[in-house]
């Protein structure tokens, strides 16, 4: 693992705007150790060419700082008739290519090229990487007058620069808000990437949690005795905070609801005080739900690899809740899951919904969520608003005074499906100190991550802190102005990659799911005073803290 130790003055001291003195096609890229993420591991790759076979490719050994990738020797074949299918097949891959008059209302949009400078993280010279071999291989212009046209030969060295580049892109889709002509350059990096598979260039960060959601449901593997083992210690937990049994169904058939989250709310800190909040809201409302441990992740990593991939896994949410007899879906917080949901999952997908789903309607308040007409899919932001405005829950938002809120827009919630009022409603009503951030760096104008598409790894902790400078420099913002403590957000990836980017640019705010501050001012019936909150920290001493 790369070691990353510089300063964070000394990060920002580094950030060279300058260009370089080289064009861009003749500027030198640099893969040194940090720059790169770690391949998969051979035995992932073999096992998804066997599960579906034509998608992914050439299992081995190999190294990114190497100079031999052991590329297949029919390479440029494949990347050339790959290319040629997808200009067939995506008619919006072949707008993008072609509509581009570069004029650079795209450039400074981009976290990764605000942190780093790098021109070659500019979305519009990105796209260019893909562009220029286009231009060759496709356009008569090109083919004829070369690099007069912007037009370059596929060379080694160019997929390379793909790899680099392309996994410097967490396809949060920013650049293409202030695109004039609507160029997503989140697909383009979606189409380079599978083209890199079909030559076995990957990256084992998202190919083993591929592997393991499409053998155990789950981009952790977890077996489903161990998933229940889990859950099962949530329900300890709760019923030590509220000295109260609430329940958690898993597998269990005839239920009106099928409630999917990320498997990243199981497994560690914070998202787990977020799975807790759902089973609180769950008892308080009676609401008649299951889970299947199956379908036990919501998150769809197929997307950060080919839209086959992507199907397939999406595919197990309809399978479940027909084998389970659910009418509707209620999804948890998570980011991924809901642009495939929202983008993709009826087209994919659609013709898969049983004859028994509905459209969603909430068992409490009577609400028919008609926005899911089509997916029968519910985003549990939207449905706790709906409980909240029509006074269904019994909150005490004293119980967060502690706390001093603000939030992150997820991306994709946020741009991939609109959802940007909903969570502050909820939150308001949850929190008396809610503070937002900048207007340039929230709702659709939001800030990445940096860790979303695949890229939550550590051996590019450089690359992912300097493209989390903008979130993290607006989060020192209201640190500094409100004393903010705490940022919330609806994913389960931004729960995991935050924490660093947090501690990093804002160090002493911590990062929490919507629903754990849901659960920690609900009042569920029979509940013994609480003391303490989801992650069983004495409300006296949190208060006494707030106080100094």
């Amino acid at each position: 693992m790369a070691k990353f130790s510089k300063k964070p003055i000394e990060l920002l001291q580094s950030i060279d705007y300058t260009p370089p003195r080289t064009d861009w096609m003749s500027t030198p890229n640099d893969f040194s150790m940090g720059r790169w993420a770690y391949p998969a591991k051979p035995e992932k790759v073999e096992y998804l060419m066997h599960e579906l076979p034509g998608v992914f490719a050439n299992p081995r050994e190999w190294s990114p700082g190497d100079v031999d990738w052991k590329l297949p020797s029919n390479w440029k074949d494949i990347v050339h008739e790959g290319f040629k299918e997808r200009l067939d097949k995506y008619r919006s891959l072949k707008l993008f290519m072609d509509v581009c008059v570069r004029c650079g209302a795209c450039a400074d949009k981009c976290h990764f090229f605000i942190g780093s400078g790098d021109p070659k993280n500019m979305p519009v010279l990105r796209a260019e990487l893909m562009r220029s071999v286009y231009r060759k291989d496709f356009t008569l212009a090109g083919k004829i007058l070369g690099k007069l046209t912007g037009a370059r030969v596929m060379e080694e060295d160019v997929l390379k620069e793909w790899f680099l580049y392309f996994y410097q892109c967490t396809e949060c889709r920013r650049c293409s808000l202030f695109c004039p002509y609507g160029i997503d350059t989140a697909e383009v990096t979606m189409m380079a990437r599978e083209l890199l598979h079909l030559c076995g260039i990957n990256i084992n960060w998202i190919l083993e949690p591929v592997a393991n959601c499409n053998r155990t449901g789950n981009h952790l593997g977890i077996q489903p005795h161990a998933f229940k083992d889990i859950v099962d210690f949530m329900l300890d937990d709760i019923e030590t905070i509220t000295g109260k049994r609430v329940k958690c169904p898993l597998n269990e058939k005839g239920h009106e609801v099928i409630f999917i989250t990320p498997s990243g709310d199981v497994f560690a800190d914070p998202g787990i005080y977020t799975f807790m909040g759902y089973l609180m809201l769950f008892d308080a409302i009676g609401l008649d739900f299951t889970m299947s441990t199956y379908a036990s992740e919501g998150g769809n990593f197929g997307l950060f690899t080919n839209a086959d991939m992507m199907k397939k896994l999406n595919a197990k949410m309809y399978a479940e809740a027909n084998r389970l007899g659910a009418k509707w879906i209620l999804g948890g917080e998570c980011g991924h899951m809901w642009r495939v949901i929202n983008q993709y999952m009826d087209t994919m997908n659609g013709y898969l919904q049983g004859p028994q789903m509905r459209t969603p309607v909430n068992p409490i308040t009577g609400t028919v969520f008609n926005n899911a007409k089509q997916t029968k899919m519910v985003h549990i932001a939207e449905f706790t608003a709906d409980l909240i405005k029509h006074g269904k829950l019994n909150l005490d938002k004293k119980r967060n005074d502690y706390i001093r809120a603000t939030f992150h827009d997820s991306c994709n919630p946020a741009r991939g499906m609109g959802m940007l009022e909903e969570p502050r409603y909820v939150l308001k009503n949850v929190c008396n100190h809610f503070y937002e951030m900048p207007e340039n760096t929230i709702r659709e104008q939001t800030f990445c991550c940096a860790g979303g598409s695949g890229l939550n790894t550590d051996e590019i902790m450089e690359i992912r802190l300097r493209g989390g400078l903008p979130r993290g420099n607006a989060l020192r913002y209201v640190q500094e102005k409100h004393g903010v403590n705490t940022m919330a957000c609806v994913c389960a990836i931004d729960r995991a990659t935050l924490i660093p980017l947090a501690d990093y640019w804002a160090p002493g705010v911590r990062i929490s799911g919507l629903h754990e501050l849901v659960a920690n001012a609900l009042i569920l019936d029979g509940e013994s005073e609480r003391t303490m909150n989801l992650r069983q920290e004495e409300f006296e001493e949190l208060f006494a803290q707030e106080e100094e």
